[in-house]
């Protein structure tokens, strides 16, 4: 009796350090803030589309329009995003055709009505089974990984201004002892969280890079019932805030890119926000006073606001 009562213990304290081994393991990075000096404006971006270039669930009933993996890092990304306290998200029903048109050179970008758009498709991605058996222990383990390429472009130029790559892994461990321990199946979470640790890897580089550059808008009106221009509360314009009012610098090409380039603008006055309206972020506006040289009010398009850093 009392050898089959050490080989019971013997066996629960093996199926107890057996289910201890059972693990996930998910490196996710840490999302910190961009370090910014006193205020900073939240920028409106859009999420052009997010695509699933690799051949993963790619069957013969694939429909390229509800790809859901696709879906699933737009989602991801969005939500990063948003917990940044840095952005707007816009929401862009339209904005597939939007792209089609200025890629024809029919449209313009800034007719998307944001600041930045992010263009990004997963280019990578893969899931396997690994194990190793013994006499008396047996090991399985479940690995995924991602990659994701993202794309930020300023809308008001065109221009790409950062595109990097991010990679991520996530994996699960299961191992039995003498036939004692648990037992994992397929895990659909790994995709969520390889997925989210290649997009946590880039977010930092879209805050800093959408920051970097002072918020600009533009008049939308400037006559004798008051001056108005874009942007308000949700943005965080208050009242009493200062910006530059600024003419537009001259476009020159550069040679080697054949890429247009506009050269900063001169400063001509500033304008103090009053009071802010507006029921969205897309027709909010702000009701502003003027100070500095004469506005040409037939020429609105020549001048821009910007941010004093």
């Amino acid at each position: 009796m009392k050898k089959i009562l050490m080989i019971a213990a013997a066996a629960f304290v093996c199926g107890t350090a057996a289910q201890a081994q059972r693990k996930t393991v998910v490196t996710e990075p840490v999302v910190q803030e961009a370090k910014q000096e006193g205020k900073t404006i939240k920028r409106k971006v859009a999420i052009g589309r997010f695509s699933n270039e690799t051949q993963y669930a790619k069957g013969i009933f694939y429909d390229k329009a509800n790809d859901p993996m696709g879906k699933q890092a737009l989602d991801i990304l969005s939500a990063k995003l948003a917990a940044s306290g840095k952005f707007l998200l816009l929401e862009r029903s339209d904005l597939a055709t939007l792209l089609e048109e200025a890629k024809k050179g029919e449209g313009d970008l800034s007719t998307i009505g944001a600041d930045y758009m992010i263009i990004g498709s997963i280019t990578e991605f893969g899931r396997k089974n690994t194990g190793k058996s013994g006499v008396f222990t047996n090991t399985n383990v479940q690995t995924v990984e991602a990659a994701v390429a993202i794309r930020l472009v300023d809308v008001s130029t065109g221009l790409i201004v950062y595109s990097d790559e991010g990679k991520g892994m996530a994996e699960i461990t299961n191992k039995t002892t003498m036939g004692v321990g648990g037992k994992a199946g397929y895990d659909a979470t790994l995709s969520d969280k390889a997925i989210s640790e290649a997009i946590g890897q880039l977010v930092e580089n879209i805050i800093n890079k959408c920051t970097d550059k002072p918020w600009r808008t533009y008049f939308l009106s400037y006559d004798n019932d008051g001056v108005l221009i874009g942007g308000g509360a949700s943005q965080g314009l208050n009242v009493g805030d200062t910006f530059a009012v600024k003419t537009k610098g001259k476009k020159v090409k550069n040679p080697q890119t054949g890429v247009m380039i506009e050269l900063p603008g001169k400063q001509v006055g500033k304008v103090t926000v009053l009071m802010s309206a507006g029921d969205t972020p897309e027709t909010e506006f702000s009701a502003v006073d003027y100070q500095g040289d004469a506005i040409d009010t037939n020429k609105l398009d020549n001048y821009y606001i910007e941010e004093i850093k």
